[in-house]
């Protein structure tokens, strides 16, 4: 499916376009150690770097099965995370921005199910989604 299909737009993102997208949602915080660079929210794994082009993201199941099938050259799911809420992210992929915007957005909800429903600040700018940190 291509992007205008979707309503993604055709663009890649890189490591720090991440961080921002990530950080900007309420709650997330970027959590570096020994290398390992994470984002969380609530205590709870948003995603992680697999390296400098690649990101794991925890999403649903079902999210996950949208997001193979509307961005396959964004999303994959590694033989390693088949049985996991998690789906890779390629962030030089032709429409990450906004694909990734999308699971970002969906890691961030599924972090408070059990907790009151936050919402993202109301903006037309996608990096500033989720409000004060």
């Amino acid at each position: 499916m291509d992007a205008a299909a979707t309503g993604w737009h055709a663009e890649a993102m890189d490591l720090g376009a991440f961080d921002a997208l990530a950080t900007s949602y309420a709650g997330v915080r970027r959590r570096a150690t020994e290398g390992d660079l994470r984002w969380q929210c609530r205590g709870r794994l948003v995603a992680r770097r697999l390296d400098d082009d690649h990101v794991v993201v925890r999403v649903p199941f079902d999210v996950r099965d949208v997001l193979l099938r509307t961005a396959p050259a964004v999303f994959s799911v590694p033989s390693r995370f088949t049985k996991h809420m998690m789906v890779v992210a390629d962030l030089t992929a032709d429409g990450a921005d906004d694909a990734v915007a999308d699971a970002v957005e969906s890691a961030w909800r599924h972090t408070g199910e059990d907790l009151p429903e936050v919402e993202p600040a109301e903006t037309t700018d996608t990096v500033s989604r989720g409000g004060a940190r």
